[in-house]
This record gives structure tokens, C-alpha cells and sequence, in this order.
């Protein structure tokens, strides 16, 4: 059995940041397929035609030089409240499994309370085979999703089944949060691309094998209702996970304004763009406003992030990610616990008996760790090459990556998985 525990050191050379100043252009669209009138309310001009100019929108804003823009269509930062996703869940039994299932009373208890909603009394302790598993079934309906459409589902063992590999799941439903309404049911031949093989001594497993995905397993049966607009004649949108800047809900509502005078503003959470819809306009149109501003450009910023899971070793980097000049010295201390038994055995005719005793060794060595000097890095090419002179290897990058953070080297926010 082997540990270790990595030590930094980290010394930290600050430069200041440079600000320059850039200015933005934006692609107008104004409504095209609505008659002109006046508007019915926050200062908006409703049914405005829909024409495509290009115009420059003025002065931009003083912006540091390390943040990446990219121009993107405003759906790529927010999303439409109303439009999202549900999640819906509920418990059913794999039936087929080669000897990999359940072994506990839960199963047989679900089987025989199955068995009689079909008219097949049954007593739950004779049930003794581990061909069956209870599950927990999760799947997620989307905006929109009428009776019949297909879903993915994910099926998951609550008990000790060792394997769902070759199993089926029985017909079950799937309920929304409050367990009022069945939304979907699921069923279908459960397959996860996992593979395992054991023996007297030993066994080998590849992937997950109590976990599934089944591609198209579920089906809706009860359509979630959906509103692009709230009861107030608003239109809200929210920011997408890792796109809730400031500078990003700013320039949505610009973007937004210069089509429509005055309708839109970010609200006080710095989140959310609410976006007031004409009184006059039709609800049959109201989608085609929303389309309108949605397939608009702005100069997005994405906030410098790393992304680590600790528990895989993988690392994501952002493109804006930037480094600061400084000095690393990482090194490991390893400490090796060896367990070697030793067997006494009596001498012939004495009438003892064969005796094991524990033996531990135990080793602890320290590797050498230099100093390496890191440069400035402002290109996401720069900081993968800095961080390769340092030749370690994930797990032991995810902690220098986390001291260097706190030695303020990495501008970037962590997050760990």
C-alpha cells in the first residue's frame, strides 16, 4: 500500500494587468413579419418591422487584455425561464440477470408486490433468486415534449446486485417531484457496455456495471405545460451556468434595447435580463419576437475556470485562462506499508501447530523537488507548456494547480468535481 502527500512551495511574482480599450459591433435584427403601431407599454415600439442592418454600436468599454471575447448569439449565454428541463424519477426491478442481482429482502418484497398487481399471489420468501435487482430510474423531459415522445433514461441498483449486464427493466413509472402525476414510463433491455469476469482467485471489471444509460428507454406520457412569458407580459432570461458575468447580462440588455427601446433591463441579482413584451402583440407571435433578440451577437466573456476531479484525475482548462510569473518546487513524500506474514511451524512430534505472525515494514523516502521558475503565460498553448516542465502528473497537477491559485499565479476560479 502506497501514500503521498504532496508539499508546495510556492513564491509569487505579481505584474500589473494591462487595459486597453475595444469596441464592439453588433448585427441588429428588427422584426420583419409584424406591422408597425404603437407600443403598449414600457416605452417599446411593438409590431416594428423586422430588418437586418449592420451598424456600429458606438464606443465600447475599457476591458483587461487577459479576458477572451467571442462573439456569440445571445442563446448561447442565457436561457429562457420556462423553457427548462424536468426531472423526473421512480423505482423498478432488472429482471434476466445471470446470478449478478439482489440478495436482500427488498427485491423480494417488490417481486412479490408485482407479482400480485398481475393476480399471482405470491410469498415473498420464496423468492430466493439474484436474476432480479431493484433499480432507481431517473430521466429528464424536456420543454416541449409531447405523449410518445422517447427519452433516455438511467438506471441505477439501491441494493447489492453486483451487475445489470444483460438485464431488462420491467415496465415502471416515472413521476415528477411531488409524485402526483406519472410523466413517462420506462422499459427495455438494459445495456451499459460493461464487462466482468471472476474466478476462485480473482476477478477483472471494465466500466461501471451497476449504472445504465438506455438510449431512448423511456417514453412521455404527460406533457409538462411551458411558458415563454410570465402572467405579467415579461420575458425572463437567465444566465447560463458559467456565462453569469455582469459585462454578459449588460450586453444582452444592450443588445436587446437597441432593437426595442426600453425593453430590457438587468435585474438586481446581475443574473437575469426580463425583457417586456408589447401588450398589443399576439401570443401567436410571441415567439417570433423572442427569436428575434435571441439570434443576436454579443462580445461574450467567460470567467477564467479549471475544472478538476479529483477523484479521476482529469483536468479541464479554460482557452482564458492566464498564468503570472513565478516560482514552483513540488516533491512527494512516499511512504511504502508492506505486509509480508511470517509462518511458524512446530517442530515434529511437539504437538504444536502452525502459528501465522504479522509482520510490517515500513519505508518512507522523500523525492527531490527543484525550484522551476514559470513565466508569464497569456495564451491557454503557454499555460499547457508551462505546466508540462513540471513534469507531474495529474493528481499531483491538481494540487499545484490549487497552490498556485492561492499563491495568486493561476488566474482562474477552481472547481472541483
Amino acid at each position: 500500500m502506497k501514500k503521498v502527500f504532496q508539499y508546495m512551495a510556492i513564491a509569487a511574482l505579481a505584474t500589473p494587468l494591462v487595459a486597453a480599450q475595444r469596441s464592439r459591433t453588433s448585427l441588429e435584427v428588427n422584426m420583419d413579419n409584424l406591422q408597425s403601431g404603437n407600443s403598449g407599454g414600457a416605452g417599446l415600439t411593438s409590431r416594428a418591422r423586422y430588418q437586418r442592418n449592420n451598424q456600429p454600436t458606438g464606443p465600447g468599454v475599457n476591458r483587461p487584455v487577459y479576458s477572451k471575447f467571442i462573439r456569440t448569439p445571445i442563446s448561447g449565454v442565457v436561457y429562457v425561464r420556462g423553457m427548462e428541463t424536468n426531472a423526473i424519477s421512480g423505482f423498478g426491478v432488472v429482471t434476466g440477470l445471470a446470478g449478478t442481482g439482489d440478495s436482500g429482502d427488498l427485491v423480494k418484497s417488490f417481486m412479490a408486490n408485482s407479482l400480485r398487481n398481475y393476480g399471482i399471489p405470491v410469498d415473498a420468501t420464496t423468492l430466493s433468486s439474484k436474476n432480479m435487482a431493484v433499480v432507481r430510474v431517473e430521466a429528464e423531459i424536456g420543454p416541449g415534449d409531447k405523449p410518445g415522445a422517447l427519452i433516455d433514461v438511467r438506471v441505477s441498483t439501491i441494493g447489492d446486485a453486483k451487475s445489470l449486464v444483460g438485464g431488462v427493466l420491467a415496465n415502471c413509472e416515472l413521476f415528477g417531484p411531488n409524485y402526483d402525476y406519472v410523466y413517462a414510463t420506462a422499459s427495455g433491455p438494459v445495456t451499459n457496455n460493461a464487462q466482468s469476469a471472476s474466478g476462485e482467485a480473482g476477478s477483472s471489471s471494465k466500466n461501471h456495471n451497476t449504472v445504465a444509460i438506455m438510449s431512448f428507454g423511456g417514453k412521455v406520457e404527460r406533457e409538462v405545460p411551458t411558458s415563454i412569458t410570465s402572467d405579467h407580459g415579461y420575458i425572463h432570461l437567465d444566465a447560463k451556468k458559467g456565462q453569469g458575468t455582469f459585462s454578459n447580462m449588460l450586453a444582452v440588455a444592450d443588445a436587446v434595447n437597441r432593437m426595442y427601446p426600453g425593453a430590457a433591463e438587468v435585474m438586481t441579482d446581475g443574473r437575469t435580463v426580463k425583457v417586456a413584451v408589447p401588450a398589443d402583440l399576439p401570443e401567436s407571435q410571441h415567439v417570433a419576437y423572442l427569436n428575434s433578440f435571441l439570434t443576436q451577437e454579443i462580445e461574450s466573456d467567460n470567467a477564467p475556470r479549471v475544472i478538476v476531479n479529483e477523484r479521476t484525475g482529469v483536468i479541464v482548462i479554460g482557452g482564458d485562462v492566464r498564468l503570472r510569473p513565478g516560482a514552483i518546487a513540488h516533491g512527494a513524500i512516499v511512504v511504502t506499508v508492506a505486509e509480508t506474514p511470517q509462518v511458524s511451524q512446530p517442530n515434529p512430534l511437539s504437538g504444536g501447530t502452525t502459528e501465522t505472525a504479522p509482520r510490517t515494514d515500513i519505508s518512507i523516502t522523500e523525492e527531490a523537488g527543484a525550484l522551476t521558475a514559470i513565466p508569464e503565460a497569456v495564451t491557454l498553448q503557454e499555460v499547457v507548456d508551462v505546466l508540462n516542465v513540471l513534469g507531474a502528473s495529474p493528481r499531483d497537477l491538481i494540487s499545484i494547480l490549487a497552490a498556485m491559485s492561492d499563491g495568486g499565479l493561476l488566474v482562474a476560479d477552481i472547481k472541483r468535481l
